[in-house]
């Protein structure tokens, strides 16, 4: 909860955080979070919060590594994405003209 207050995303990975993460959607709605990976060990409780989050996973790897391996892995990507997008040029800056020849 002090997270989505503040703004920040949480990047979800395991049972328990993404339990936590379908009680706040459910308050709210609008959850600041991303899903990096599925379980590789799917439960009952697992079938019912991962929809509840209303989210697809980042990654679906099949990794049995234990909690937080495709967080961090769905952090690089997420950084990869933001300074791809941040460092993109305009078409102005580019020298793209619009008219076609």
């Amino acid at each position: 909860m002090a997270a989505r207050l503040a703004r920040v995303p949480v990047v979800l990975d395991g049972f328990a955080c993404t339990a936590a993460a379908a009680v706040l959607f459910a308050a709210i709605r609008a959850p600041s979070t991303i899903a990096s990976s599925p379980t590789a060990r799917p439960s009952p409780a697992t079938a019912v919060c991962s929809p509840g989050i209303g989210q697809e996973p980042l990654l679906d790897l099949g990794m049995r590594l234990g909690e937080g391996s495709g967080a961090t892995l769905a952090i690089a990507i997420l950084k990869a994405a933001v300074a791809c997008h941040t460092g993109m040029a305009t078409f102005a800056e580019a020298g793209v003209s619009t008219r076609a020849n």
